[in-house]
């Protein structure tokens, strides 16, 4: 015989009678709140969801999975749901609240006005006051980045989008307003990266193929640059952005193009002159700018204008600091203008960089130089060039010597005299160390005479001039007639 069955019975009428839809509804609900008090929000929004299967028309439902949406920093679903509450009922002032935030995260401060406004209406003045001084906030944020962005100051349009975005962390445009000015100051990759990750909601946010075409134009890919320019336009013809930035890098790469083959003809002003032109077209692209001072300079040098060659390599490495060619440019500039020390500054930079034997090499000899300019300048002295013959040396000399002897200025001020007793024993003793092969040859290389052991310290430029003056027969005429007085000896000269 079969056994009864067993009756639980703990079971109550309601646990027998089916559930309602409601009330089935209300029980997801009150779960989806307690896992959302201990922020469990993805399990929430589950609850949520099956709560609004249930009851499609329960405005309340939808503000408790936009609050859901917004926690997990999904603010366009969040708005969606806001919307569709107020939608079912007109009155429910958390859902304005809601609509309110949202469209503050997503930069929408219009909307975002119109939502608080009502649910001042409906809640009191003090209704949704945070929200509103967030607006406030946010609109002196953007009218400030806005000065800036007119003046061209863009690290401040950069600094101000930051702090939109603390309010607005969910603005698109907050976003490429700020990739935009970031690529204005040669920031291309950080740039690049806020457009790309834009892309990727949006395939077509034309704001995002702008910026990556002006990130590609500020690299000097001109040819992928001008596709994008042109995606833009085919998208929204009015972007005058875009329009400006291709026209600008369309007249920017034909003036450089110009000027380069001015240059491989050898029309060195023409180029010159187109260099100059091309560097007045955009400002703010400083890879570009930083090669067309280079080019400037490269013909500077050419027309033997080497100053205005420094500085053109001086404006590309201010440019851009790790420009090698430039720094090699200017070195050699330097050592032209004879401004050695600056050489040496930047030779020891190029080797930092690139230490090979020949910047070592390059270094050593701005460093040579430096010891040189820092000695008396005996060729300089004499008034010969660095190749003069021993003859050239002889005739410089004796020349000199003569003009400086003191004998001829005894009758002088007493500071003219000393000048020119100065000079004459100066005249010595560049004659002294140039006339004698091994001395010129330790002077050429750079070695301080006063260091080595034939040094100037004892040196008597009379010594020098009578033994050079009594060479080939000459003699000194002690008692005038046309010579030198007033000195130990006087020299009949003819």
């Amino acid at each position: 015989m079969a056994e009864p069955e067993v009756v639980d019975l703990d079971l109550t009428i309601d646990d027998l009678v089916p559930k309602s839809p409601e009330r089935l509804a209300e029980e997801k609900k009150e779960s989806g709140n307690h896992l959302y008090k201990f922020k469990n929000y993805k399990g929430a929004l589950v609850m949520y969801e099956e709560a609004i299967k249930l009851c499609p028309e329960n405005a309340a439902y939808y503000g408790n999975r936009s609050a859901c949406y917004m926690m997990l920093g999904m603010y366009k679903n969040a708005l969606e749901d806001a919307q569709k509450a107020v939608a079912l009922d007109n009155t429910f002032t958390k859902g304005y609240i809601r609509m309110a935030k949202c469209c503050i995260a997503l930069g929408d401060l219009s909307r975002a006005e119109q939502a608080v406004n009502r649910a001042s209406e409906l809640g009191g003045v003090d209704c949704a006051s945070s929200e509103r001084k967030a607006i406030k906030s946010l609109q002196r944020l953007h009218e400030d980045a806005q000065r800036a962005m007119e003046a061209g100051d863009y690290r401040r349009v950069v600094f101000c989008m930051d702090r939109c975005l603390e309010y607005s962390p969910s603005s698109s445009k907050a976003k490429l307003l700020k990739a935009e000015c970031l690529a204005m100051i040669g920031r291309c990759q950080e740039a690049q990266e806020i457009a790309n990750d834009s892309l990727r909601f949006d395939s077509f946010n034309t704001e995002a193929i702008f910026v990556r075409g002006l990130c590609l134009y500020f690299e000097d890919k001109d040819d992928q640059a001008f596709k994008h320019f042109q995606q833009v336009l085919r998208l929204a013809p009015d972007h005058k952005k875009a329009m400006e930035a291709y026209k600008k890098a369309k007249l920017l790469k034909q003036k450089k193009e110009e000027g380069n083959e001015a240059f491989k003809m050898g029309r060195w002003q023409q180029a010159l002159n187109l260099y100059n032109e091309a560097l007045t077209i955009d400002k703010n692209n400083r890879k570009v700018n930083a090669k067309l001072y280079f080019n400037k300079a490269t013909v500077c040098s050419k027309l033997n204008q080497i100053k205005e060659a420094a500085e053109a390599c001086t404006a590309a490495l201010e440019l851009d600091e790790t420009y090698v060619k430039a720094l090699l440019r200017r070195a050699k500039c330097y050592m032209e203008l004879e401004q050695y020390e600056n050489a040496v500054k930047d030779y020891e930079n190029l080797y930092k960089i690139d230490r090979s034997k020949e910047n070592k090499q390059l270094l050593h000899e701005a460093k040579l130089a430096v010891r040189k300019s820092k000695r008396k300048d005996y060729y300089k002295i004499l008034g010969v060039e660095k190749t003069a013959s021993e003859d050239d040396i002889k005739k410089a000399y004796r020349k000199r010597a003569l003009v400086h002897h003191p004998d001829r200025h005894a009758g002088a001020p007493d500071n003219e005299r000393k000048e020119q007793e100065r000079r004459f024993k100066e005249v010595g003793e560049a004659y002294e160390v140039l006339s004698d092969p091994k001395k010129r040859a330790r002077y050429d290389h750079g070695q301080y005479l006063s260091d080595d052991s034939s040094g100037m310290a004892d040196f008597d430029p009379n010594m020098v001039f009578q033994t050079f003056f009594n060479r080939g027969g000459q003699q000194f005429d002690l008692n005038g007639g046309g010579g030198f007085k007033g000195s130990a000896f006087s020299f009949q000269y003819g």
